[in-house]
């Protein structure tokens, strides 16, 4: 059949659909902010929920999770699937999640099911993180082997807002012109008044995220790794498992100062909102690169924490970087992967400090991603190498890591060395005596 044909029984067929099967929407234009406000025709019988940016612009639609209000930063992930792990993703904590994959839903919320380290297999903490989400059609009847609750039903138990029926191209193209902008979901037949915009962003959401006590996993497994918790993906965790370390969760302003012989090799995790809070953590890391001889590794805040602690600075993008198809570059090799990515602050590398360089780079915008020194064990990707959801193109990163961990325990590596300083005021001591 020739190709004109096809597309003739196309058309015949498009236009035989009965007009009660025709799917009718409103999709919102780009207005000025004033002005801005799209509609979508709620469900008979079911709440009616807004969207507020700060900026101006309102959205209305229908709501299916908690009956709530809540105010966050309203950010987007170009994701097409994976919203159980997004969701508890301790990365999003305090945003309001905008999901850019039109259908949500349709496989519904798996099981609590955990792993032999006693991680829950389908979710990447223990609730969800986000303070609210935001879809353009959400599918009320869902169907997964491994689903045992709607979507709804687990936004509602969790205490979450959720709107469908928002034109989220025009909500993505407002947020990509002006950036990541404060947002409040309600739940009502009008939209909420005298708001409190409190940005999530002043507060240290990683003393939020982080676990309050030391917790080991894989206990008896070879080689000792430190795993600072700024808000870690459970599948971080499992991966370092799996390779056979023994995993030592600390919390994020934990005093590595006195202990670090006690670990062979320091990872720090991923976590939410802006690195500079975190002044606790980057004293640590200071003092751990003058002394430290063993591996050091760190993923997404991980990353800009290594960063701000080896003088680099820190800066808000735009709108950031969020989703599954990321490319970046490894400039060791040129070799372009994949990645998973989740993240509203960067590195500014422009100006490298002596002994570090770049290690990885996005190929869309050109933004930080890694950073390594010239000499020591000690390096970082600001991407998700676990994925969870997403690309499994560098998860080689963990094997690496833990490789490289074992080697240097097995060479008898001395965990710490007297820095130059320390011996300076020794040797000053010394003479003077």
């Amino acid at each position: 059949m020739s190709l004109s044909k096809i597309s003739q029984k196309l058309v015949n067929a498009t236009t035989a659909t009965p007009a009660a099967l025709q799917i009718r929407r409103s999709l919102a234009s780009v207005a000025p902010a004033s002005a801005f406000h799209a509609h979508y025709p709620v469900v008979p019988g079911s709440l009616t929920a807004h969207l507020q940016l700060r900026s101006g612009e309102k959205f209305t639609g229908g709501s299916f999770g908690a009956p709530v209000s809540t105010v966050g930063e309203t950010v987007f992930t170009t994701s097409l699937v994976g919203y159980p792990e997004s969701m508890t993703d301790p990365s999003y904590l305090g945003q309001l999640l905008v999901f850019t994959q039109p259908l949500i839903g349709n496989y519904g919320v798996p099981n609590r099911t955990r792993d032999e380290f006693g991680l829950l297999k389908h979710f990447e903490s223990e609730k969800i993180q986000c303070r609210g989400i935001i879809v353009s059609d959400y599918a009320a009847k869902y169907s997964h082997w491994n689903a045992c609750e709607s979507l709804a039903q687990w936004c509602e138990r969790e205490g979450i807002p959720a709107i469908t029926g928002v034109d989220t191209r025009a909500l993505v193209h407002i947020l990509r012109g002006q950036g990541s902008t404060l947002g409040s979901l309600n739940v009502g037949a009008e939209p909420a008044s005298n708001i409190d915009w409190v940005d999530p962003n002043v507060d240290n959401l990683v003393a939020q995220a982080s676990t309050s006590s030391v917790r080991v996993f894989n206990p008896k497994g070879d080689v000792n790794v430190a795993l600072i918790d700024c808000g870690v993906k459970y599948n971080i965790i499992r991966s370092l498992c799996q390779q056979g370390a023994r995993v030592s969760l600390l919390p994020w302003n934990h005093d590595l100062s006195s202990q670090l012989s006690q670990y062979d090799g320091i990872f720090i995790s991923n976590g939410p909102g802006s690195p500079t809070h975190c002044t606790e953590t980057i004293e640590q890391l200071r003092h751990a690169f003058e002394v430290y001889q063993r591996p050091i590794f760190g993923i997404c805040m991980g990353n800009q924490l290594m960063g701000l602690a080896a003088g680099l600075n820190a800066y808000k993008l735009r709108f950031g970087n969020r989703g599954h198809n990321q490319p970046a570059v490894d400039l060791t090799n040129g070799r372009c992967v994949i990645t998973s990515q989740n993240h509203g602050y960067a590195l500014d590398d422009s100006k490298m400090p002596a002994g570090w360089d770049r290690y990885y780079v996005n190929a869309n915008d050109g933004s930080n991603e890694g950073i390594r020194h010239l000499e020591m064990p000690f390096r970082s990707v600001q991407f998700h190498p676990e994925a969870k959801g997403g690309p499994l193109d560098t998860g080689y990163l963990f094997k690496e890591f833990v490789d490289q961990v074992r080697a240097s325990k097995a060479a008898g590596v001395e965990a710490t060395i007297i820095p130059d300083s320390v011996a300076k005021q020794t040797a000053s001591a010394s003479a003077s005596a």
